[in-house]
């Protein structure tokens, strides 16, 4: 990404008759709350869909307390996102821009002089909230925002980042693709039709006992069910990983990508996902260290995390055994295993594939946790 459109996105625009709109420092205090900054994030609402990010009090608590305060009084509703960069950037939350009638040389010129900057280490990476400042101008920080979509490391240090998207990347970059002038500036906002500060989603299993860990998993696919019973003993973290995308919806309406006859079927792969679009659990997919043991057999039933060449890379791609693997053993994170639906295991080997891909989709199209 060319530096060249730090001057487009940070530049405020001159306004009729004068510069930038210009407020006294405020400097907010924290709002009362029962729950702290930190176990709570934004929910931005626009035309184009939601998107959610978590704050850094740590980094930036002005800047967070102001940000806050606002979004509760209603001060973005109706507002918008007026520049962006393809693949690069969102600016919003001019509040002149809640009035249809703003002028649009007036666009990016009102929020601003609220705060003095807050720099820390936290770096300009791609989900990364910060603030708009006037260029050349100390301690100028205001209220409208930007949304890193690539790293933009010319920023660290220099401008005051208070949050990262949690979920909802795909919106902002839907809204990067906004059709703009010369200048960046779109051709109409994309409104931001509210802005609420609520507690973060809590992370499903992610405090579950290994007891608690001991369930049986109902999936169903295009060629019928398969029941596979959880086996924490054996990958504790691959069993807390796998209940908590069952449980989010995250694998229903992925396909399985991949059958070898005698082999596996696999599946699990958000490339794969009918609707082609990001899911708002993809917040807790992170790369697991693998849990190997030499004497868990991958034999035909057996459930595996798939995984690169690195041994700690699993995500979501998981396998299921058709056969005697013992290749596998010791190599792969074994987590479950098929108790019912060995049935549909054989209908996967009746399938037409080409190399190992199979001719028509091959659905995941639901997966459950059973009752106790």
């Amino acid at each position: 990404m060319k530096t060249g459109w730090l001057t487009m996105l940070l530049a405020c625009l001159p306004a009729a008759g004068g510069w930038c709109q210009e407020r006294p420092h405020s400097v907010p205090m924290i709002p009362a709350s029962t729950a702290s900054p930190g176990d709570l994030e934004a929910v931005v609402t626009t035309d184009a869909g939601e998107f959610r990010f978590e704050f850094a009090p740590d980094k930036a608590p002005r800047h967070v307390a102001q940000f806050m305060k606002l979004a509760r009084e209603g001060y973005y509703d109706g507002s918008g996102f007026f520049r962006v960069v393809a693949g690069g950037m969102i600016q919003g939350g001019d509040p002149l821009l809640k009035d249809a009638a703003t002028p649009r040389n007036q666009w990016g010129t009102g929020g601003l002089n609220l705060l003095p900057a807050e720099f820390s280490d936290m770096k300009h990476e791609r989900g990364v909230v910060s603030t708009i400042s006037i260029p050349g101008k100390a301690d100028s920080d205001g209220a409208q925002f930007f949304v890193c979509i690539a790293p933009q490391a010319a920023l660290d240090g220099h401008y005051s980042a208070f949050g990262r998207v949690t979920e909802g990347m795909d919106v902002v970059e839907r809204i990067s693709q906004a059709p703009v002038d010369a200048t960046g500036v779109t051709e109409k906002p994309v409104r931001i039709t509210k802005v609420t500060i609520e507690k973060k989603r809590d992370e499903p299993f992610a405090n579950a006992t290994i007891d608690e860990l001991r369930r049986t998993v109902t999936i169903e696919t295009t060629l019928g069910k398969v029941r596979i019973k959880m086996e924490p003993d054996w990958a504790p973290n691959h069993v807390r990983n796998f209940l908590r995308l069952v449980s989010t919806g995250w694998y229903d309406g992925t396909g399985f990508h991949r059958v070898l006859k005698g082999f596996v079927v696999q599946g699990g792969m958000p490339d794969t996902r009918a609707s082609g679009a990001g899911h708002w659990a993809d917040r807790w997919v992170r790369p697991l260290k693998g849990e190997f043991w030499p004497d868990i057999q991958h034999v035909r039933g057996v459930v595996s995390m798939a995984r690169t060449d690195d041994p700690d890379s699993a995500t979501t791609s998981f396998f299921m055994v058709l056969g005697p693997a013992p290749n596998l053993d010791g190599q792969y994170s074994a987590f479950g295993r098929v108790v019912d639906g060995m049935d549909t295991l054989a209908a996967f080997e009746k399938e037409e594939i080409k190399g190992e891909t199979p001719v028509r989709r091959l659905e995941l199209i639901r997966a459950t946790i059973d009752p106790k």
